[in-house]
């Protein structure tokens, strides 16, 4: 039990479990909108729009909950700053599928590789500029 109490604080490990439940509704909301034969390129910003939400509730809830701003001016310009690390994962998502589409790759595995992409920017851009601690500063 006190392992598993160490990794539960673990930041990148919330931080990995977030993630991956984001990307469940990313995924999942992906590929169904590719079976209804929305355009990859549009089906995966849709599908990474939905997973933006998700993580921000579990982002500022659960991961990083020691460096969310309290209410006011900073918390708005924090999840703002949220709201634009988002967009960054998103430009690499869309530019990712959206290229390799065009050259004939599968959008699932584009999909794949913007994942990791994008992942490995958000992390840096949230841990180390959006929610890092004041203790950090």
């Amino acid at each position: 039990m006190g392992k598993l109490r160490r990794l539960a604080d673990k930041v990148l490990l919330r931080y990995l479990l977030a993630s991956a439940i984001a990307l469940g509704a990313d995924l999942g909301s992906f590929l169904a909108l590719i079976a209804l034969a929305v355009p990859a390129t549009a089906a995966a910003a849709l599908g990474y729009s939905l997973g933006i939400v998700v993580h921000w509730l579990l982002s500022s809830r659960a991961v990083f909950s020691q460096g969310v701003a309290a209410s006011g001016p900073q918390r708005t310009w924090q999840k703002a700053m949220f709201v634009g690390s988002a967009l960054f994962g998103l430009a690499i998502t869309t530019v990712v599928v959206g290229t390799a589409s065009t050259l004939g790759t599968d959008p699932r595995i584009a999909k794949l590789v913007a994942v990791a992409v994008s992942f490995a920017a958000t992390w840096l851009l949230r841990e180390r500029v959006i929610f890092r601690t004041r203790s950090a500063r």
